[in-house]
């Protein structure tokens, strides 16, 4: 990866009517301002289909799309929607926040009408479509139409034959809920039909795409149903330990994220195939993958089922670089990002070492009094890294200085020349296009130079999260010439292939 620079936009915080961002004419106005401002990459959060909390890093499926994400234009201009039956529908109150409950009550409903057209013109083109992609969308399908049947009930509540996923009991669920089956194949084919021209799109554009790949799964999920043994479940379905981080400075309690853990024994033996599908599922959708939480896979944080708070989990031992040597064995040159903040220890040092990864670096950790030389500052780093503002679990820029103790601004004020003039948020997404660096990826909120307000997520917490929405206007012209000014200035630009040869 050369030296080049990118922006950080969920998919969801695109403008647009009808509730949330969709992969229709705003995404693709978006890709324009991303090639107008020297970008090479759009940097998205997971594209999995969101269950309870909507958080994009606990999904339902490891390999579906999301339904909110196919555009109800794009349908309309297919023939399979008429503008009537979505335009006039609640898609919330603010167009700056996303209303979930509001997608949930009428996004499938409208989704139905387009799927019924679909299958009663080209029902065939979904059938090819179901068989292409059987592996993981048969098992999906059901699990789908299991939770509409039982009122959207986790799976360890159905009943004991559905939830021990036994082969009879699916063929006959399956035929006697045919209908509902080929309802969620046929969303899938519509989320992959518009993901495709997306990203052809824009690849026409010079634009690569960053995916993030959540290293858990949901407890409630697919792959926890369908496949139990990669996991460390009991007989019913349930965890024995569960995911999660320890206490540290940010939080007294640690972070309990509830997640099944991998039974890593069990993986090895058929050459971690089930993860090994998943990268590759991955890698359909995205140009570069961001590994989420690197450091589980060197040792995992196992905090007893049943626990309140994080305090009382344990280290355990993970697969190492053993797994990374398998994966890139089967799935060579792949565009991997480590995410490797958190509490790092040697082991995870070296396996980042050998696996060559780029690692990250975050500029709003590195303005610590009692640290004065750690790793986030950027005179520390090497090339081989990417440098964040902050993530989408960082507050903005602008709300970061805003809530930081004050011996913290002042030594980032003095660290990076910030002042008003300027603009704080530009002159920290100055320090990191200077910085060596190979990427720089930048949140559209702190281009746009917004608050707290527009902050994506807070870890640890609930409600508010995943909620914010960009503005109409907001990603203008002029803004894409002013990063396009500083990106060819700090020389991250890529040329095409054409100004190359010249």
């Amino acid at each position: 990866m050369e030296r080049s620079a990118g922006i950080l936009m969920p998919l969801s915080a695109l403008d647009g009517p009808y509730g949330i961002g969709t992969m229709g004419s705003q995404a693709r106005k978006f890709i324009d301002f991303l090639a107008r401002a020297g970008q090479k990459y759009w940097q998205i959060l997971p594209l999995g289909p969101t269950g309870y909390g909507d958080s994009p890093y606990s999904c339902f499926s490891s390999f579906a799309g999301n339904p909110y994400y196919i555009d109800l234009d794009m349908l309309a201009e297919r023939g399979l929607l008429e503008k009537e039956e979505y335009e006039w529908l609640f898609w919330g109150f603010d167009p700056g926040r996303v209303d979930y409950h509001a997608l949930y009550e009428y996004r499938y409903m409208v989704l139905r009408s387009a799927v019924k057209r679909l299958l009663d013109e080209n029902s065939w083109r979904v059938r090819q479509f179901a068989d292409r992609e059987k592996d993981w969308l048969q098992d999906y399908a059901l699990f789908m139409t299991a939770k509409k049947v039982y009122d959207g009930k986790p799976y360890q509540q159905w009943p004991d034959k559905l939830r021990r996923h036994d082969a009879k009991e699916l063929e006959r669920f399956a035929a006697e809920h045919e209908d509902e089956v080929m309802f969620w194949q046929g969303v899938q084919y519509l989320f992959f039909m518009q993901w495709t021209s997306l990203k052809q799109y824009a690849g026409q554009r010079g634009i690569e795409i960053i995916g993030d790949l959540p290293i858990y799964v949901a407890p409630d999920s697919v792959e926890a149903w369908a496949s139990p043994g990669i996991f460390q479940l009991d007989r019913n379905g349930k965890p024995k330990d569960v995911a999660g981080c320890p206490p540290d400075g940010f939080s007294a309690d640690g972070q309990l994220w509830g997640n099944p853990l991998y039974n890593w024994r069990a993986l090895k033996k058929d050459g971690y195939a089930w993860w090994i599908a998943r990268i590759r599922q991955q890698l359909r959708f995205y140009d570069v993958l961001r590994i989420d939480h690197f450091r589980g896979f060197a040792g995992y944080y196992a905090i007893p089922a049943g626990e309140d708070t994080a305090r009382n989990g344990v280290w355990k031992k993970g697969p190492g670089i053993d797994f990374f040597r398998t994966v890139e064995a089967q799935l060579p040159g792949m565009k991997i990002i480590a995410e490797d903040l958190g509490f790092l220890t040697p082991d995870v040092l070296e396996m980042l070492k050998e696996t060559g990864y780029p690692g990250m670096k975050v500029l709003e950790f590195a303005f610590d009094p009692d640290d004065p030389d750690n790793d986030y500052l950027p005179h520390n780093y090497t090339e081989n890294c990417v440098v964040y503002a902050g993530t989408h679990d960082n507050d903005t820029i602008q709300g970061w200085m805003a809530s930081m103790p004050e011996e913290s601004t002042d030594l980032a004020r003095m660290y990076m020349g910030l002042n008003e003039w300027e603009g704080y948020h530009w002159g920290m997404i100055r320090t990191a296009y200077t910085s060596v660096a190979r990427i720089a990826i930048i949140q559209l909120q702190d281009f746009l130079g917004l608050g707290s307000e527009a902050r994506m997520n807070t870890p640890s917490t609930l409600g508010n999260n995943w909620v914010w929405r960009v503005q109409p206007g907001a990603y203008s012209d002029e803004l894409a010439d002013r990063i396009a000014m500083l990106t060819d200035l700090c020389g991250r630009r890529i040329k095409a292939e054409e100004e190359i040869s010249e």
